[in-house]
């Protein structure tokens, strides 16, 4: 299959159904900033230093194939018919990340700067790609019937990414710690 097909020179693309529409239109910009959010959440689970958290990304990166799909098809029928979609179960899973994580980690009593590590400045671009591409989610379903379920996917989305920003950069400080002991025990036993 080649990489161009010469079918966008005039300023048009297709769906998942074939229909052609403008390059600028609202459904395009909307799946678009979603496969920009999945491109940065990809580099965030590379950077991650807990393997919990790079499953975590990784199977919401197959998600995010999910929801743009659905929102890259005109005709909706046709793409669940021949898809996995979003689903209540998948709401279900960032509430129960978000429920764990925000009982574990400490509490926050004010705001906090976006990213004390590489993962936690990465999830903290995802977090608010994210809110972007549910600004524009937003305007797209008043002109457009979608699943419910999709609006309370994207709707957590942005608080996921929060709060596994979070996970990640209290994992880099209490690494840093121990290396920081780690160091002064080695100088005062004289290695």
């Amino acid at each position: 299959m080649p990489i161009y097909t010469k079918g966008g020179d005039k300023g048009s693309t297709s769906l998942y159904d074939g229909t052609r529409v403008r390059k600028d239109s609202l459904r395009v910009d909307t799946y678009g900033t979603f496969d920009e959010l999945n491109a940065n959440v990809s580099l965030a689970d590379k950077f991650c230093v807990k393997a919990e958290n790079k499953a975590i990304l990784q199977k919401i990166e197959y998600k995010m194939f999910f929801l743009q799909g659905e929102i890259a098809t005109q005709t909706a029928g046709k793409f669940n018919a021949n898809s996995r979609v979003i689903t209540d179960d998948d709401v279900t899973m960032l509430e129960q990340v978000i429920d764990r994580y925000t009982a574990e980690l400490p509490k926050v009593t004010s705001f906090i700067l976006p990213g004390a590590s590489l993962a936690g400045a990465q999830l903290h671009i995802c977090r608010t790609v994210c809110r972007r591409a549910e600004r524009m989610f937003v305007r797209f379903s008043t002109d457009v019937e979608v699943r419910p379920v999709l609006e309370r996917y994207v709707n957590r989305l942005s608080d996921f990414f929060y709060i596994m920003a979070r996970s990640e950069d209290y994992e880099y400080q209490i690494n840093e710690l121990t290396d920081q002991v780690m160091k002064r025990y080695a100088q005062a036993v004289g290695r």
